[in-house]
């Protein structure tokens, strides 16, 4: 019985301490906000799953949702720009899981000219990573 009531303690842990509604989704947001005409090239990965490639146009967004994992959850995502999508970046897109699951988190990417911004929609984006 003790074994039982440590799992409700844990699992209560990670409910109450997690953001949203409980069971609800989690989310990543990418918005191509680069300057007109120009495409950007998206493809995310985790453990489990490819989710391919999306070509996005000036103004369109690219989202997919899913629920944490009680071990760990992370999305990969390479992102294309430019001639030939010559310019590039890769970023751990999301992270969650393990002890504290996630419900409702929303990871936003806002994809520019001079690198791609990140917010979770509470405050301005913020410039995380460059074009290489």
């Amino acid at each position: 019985m003790h074994s039982l009531s440590w799992f409700l303690l844990v699992i209560g842990l990670s409910v109450g301490l997690s953001s949203g509604k409980w069971n609800e989704k989690n989310s990543v947001i990418f918005t191509n906000s680069l300057g007109r005409n120009k495409v950007l090239k998206v493809n995310c990965i985790s453990n489990d799953d490819n989710l391919g490639f999306h070509f996005l146009r000036h103004g369109q967004t690219y989202d997919f949702s899913f629920h944490d994992s009680l071990f760990k959850s992370e999305f990969y995502c390479d992102l294309w720009q430019g001639p030939n999508f010559k310019l590039h970046a890769a970023f751990t897109a999301y992270e969650g899981g393990g002890l504290i699951v996630h419900y409702g988190k929303k990871n936003f990417w806002d994809v520019r000219d001079d690198g791609i911004y990140f917010t979770h929609g509470q405050k301005m984006p913020k410039l995380e990573y460059t074009w290489k």
